[in-house]
């Protein structure tokens, strides 16, 4: 099953809360372009510079890998000197809850899919694959962590996990979200390979960062093809979370759709009929309607109007998605995708990857308002996935929609990356 080791890495020299809170950042894929500026503008040594480079094309990535030589040279960046796990905290509120979110950091083998050894969960674009991979051939890194979930049923993990973090972290800082960011750094040789031996069974599920890993297999491939040895790329750096850890929290992800042509609501709203048990409701029920959660469920807004959808027989996802297993059928955004965006709408996979007639939000409000406003013609609002659905469907050898799974909070770049010369 998994293997996964210790590791030297490749950190920012200083240790201190103040310097480390303007040198890292969010992970490259969800930084709008004006928080790209600000990051610039916050210290030229931003981990921003490594993953997000200035520049227009290739220039971008050559423009990165001179970063890292001249940071290096400077020491900015050292490496740890040793190898090591690497254990990451994250505190954090939601909802007015006080959790935590605790992980270890190691390089994991790569595996192919069709293993069953590393399962993802979702489907990915081939852009942001190509983006990434000419990242890590001019750097030769990877500066992100790839996030997995594991099962511990024995709880054989969690102690080993638990005893490092009693100890006073080696590094500390809260970032402007309020959110409070620890590590660990972990070099004894018989902790190091207690763990190894406790992941030497489980299988790993990828929740965020199917991009990286696609790309950092890919990379593998290259270098041997090239050199005929990969090295330390046949590893890739993860972040490892129990799946049933308190703190590992998925927030849904609203559909907005807009530039549809003969959009007519009276047409749509007949058309779900078929399928669906139709409820009028006021904007002001909407959450409370979204949190009653018995059976698929959506709520559709257009035209400063709300309905609830129900799903009237959940054997309908036999037409829509025969061959798919129970476990994909069961998905709310499956049901969404499959028996209303694709026949009601005409948006297939085409159309999503265009993002002509949708794009996604993790802010029910934000939805609303782009109806409201006119900047959109109709919204669905969903319930987040389960965490336990993402294991299901990996399992059957399925993929969610894109866009299915969104998890809170994003992980930091910065405090640990996997440079594979070291």
């Amino acid at each position: 099953m998994a293997t996964i080791r210790p590791f030297n890495a490749m950190m920012y020299k200083t240790d201190k809360s103040d310097e480390l809170v303007k040198l890292c950042c969010p992970p490259y894929d969800i930084i709008s372009k004006q928080q790209q500026e600000k990051l610039y503008n916050e210290s030229p040594y931003n981990a921003i510079y490594l993953e997000l480079s200035p520049g227009e094309g290739q220039q971008r990535y050559a423009n990165a890998a001179a970063y890292l030589e001249k940071w290096l040279d400077e020491g900015v960046l050292t490496d740890v000197g040793r190898d090591a796990f690497y254990l990451y905290e994250e505190d954090f509120s939601i909802g007015g809850k006080k959790m935590y979110l605790r992980g270890l950091i190691a390089r994991v083998k790569l595996e192919e899919f069709e293993k069953g050894i590393i399962l993802p969960h979702e489907e990915t674009l081939s852009k942001a694959k190509q983006d990434r991979f000419d990242l890590m051939v001019a750097t030769g890194c990877n500066f992100s962590q790839v996030y997995s979930m594991y099962v511990d049923e024995e709880n054989a993990i969690s102690p080993t996990i638990n005893a490092i973090s009693d100890r006073e972290s080696d590094r500390e800082f809260t970032d402007e979200q309020g959110i409070t960011h620890r590590l660990w750094i972990e070099s004894d040789p018989k902790i190091c390979q207690l763990l190894c031996d406790a992941f030497a069974d489980k299988k790993l599920f990828i929740a965020d960062g199917h991009h990286r890993y696609e790309t950092a297999i890919r990379y593998r491939n290259w270098l041997r093809e090239k050199n005929g040895d990969a090295g330390n790329a046949d590893y890739v750096m993860m972040m490892l979370v129990d799946i049933d850890q308190y703190g590992l929290v998925v927030l849904p992800t609203h559909r907005i759709l807009m530039n549809l042509e003969d959009y007519h609501p009276e047409t749509v709203l007949s058309s779900l009929e078929q399928t669906f048990t139709i409820t009028s409701i006021e904007k002001s029920q909407i959450s409370s309607a979204m949190a009653t959660i018995a059976e698929t469920r959506f709520v559709f807004y257009t035209e400063g109007k709300a309905w609830l959808l129900t799903l009237a027989d959940e054997d309908v996802m036999y037409r829509y998605a025969p061959h798919k297993s129970a476990a994909y059928r069961s998905l709310d955004v499956a049901v969404l995708h499959q028996a209303i965006l694709q026949p009601v709408f005409g948006i297939g996979e085409t159309q999503m990857a265009a993002g002509t007639n949708l794009r996604y939000t993790q802010d029910a409000n934000e939805a609303l308002n782009a109806v409201d406003s006119g900047e959109a013609q109709a919204a669905f609002l969903l319930n987040p996935t389960r965490v336990r659905q993402i294991k299901d469907v990996a399992l059957a050898g399925e993929k969610m929609p894109q866009k299915s799974t969104y998890f809170y909070p994003k992980l930091i770049t910065g405090l640990v990356f996997n440079n594979f010369n070291f």
